[in-house]
């Protein structure tokens, strides 16, 4: 009896055997195709384009922002943010005329924020480290005694990596619809 039971027991354990190696196959297999999926992932060049163009995107908008907001209460913080956010031609515009635009906004006393709707590379070099971007915000100006108001407005800006890090190097209004662009 004891005999029996033995071999009925046997092919039990051999498919117990066969089901935990099948499973073990599977996991293994699983595993090693989604390291190499990861693997050409981390390696590939679009994903390394994709996250400068991000971050290029991300410092556009908001040293966009950075210099459409000034708080006549601030200045001197406002003013510095402007220039962290700035590099070449424009950065040294902004430190040249720093003292006459401080003369200007302590005499009007006004509080200018600024606010991103939306915004989009339209250039990206990332071997030269130059970018193009184009904001829309909403710019609310609010003077003494006077209530606010907003103004839609489109900005075209041109970045440049320094450092690692995405700048301001130009800024300008961008041409509204029927505009001539020049």
């Amino acid at each position: 009896m004891q005999r029996a039971a033995a071999s009925r027991n046997l092919p039990r354990g051999r498919s117990v055997t066969v089901l935990a190696l099948v499973l073990t196959l599977v996991a293994g297999g699983f595993a090693a195709w989604t390291s190499w999926d990861w693997y050409e992932t981390a390696h590939d060049d679009t994903t390394a384009y994709a996250v400068q163009r991000d971050e290029a995107l991300a410092a556009g908008e908001q040293a966009v922002q950075n210099l459409n907001t000034l708080d006549h209460r601030k200045l001197d913080q406002g003013l510095d943010l402007w220039e962290s956010s700035t590099t070449g031609d424009l950065h040294e515009q902004l430190v040249s005329g720093r003292e006459e635009f401080t003369t200007q906004v302590k005499g009007a006393r006004t509080v200018t924020t600024a606010r991103v709707l939306s915004g989009a590379l339209t250039e990206l070099d990332d071997r030269a480290g130059r970018a193009r971007v184009l904001v829309a915000l909403r710019v609310t100006v609010k003077a003494p005694g006077d209530a606010s108001t907003d103004k839609d407005s489109r900005m075209l800006g041109e970045l440049t990596r320094t450092g690692g890090d995405w700048k301001l190097s130009a800024l300008g209004q961008a041409p509204v619809g029927g505009t001539p662009a020049g």
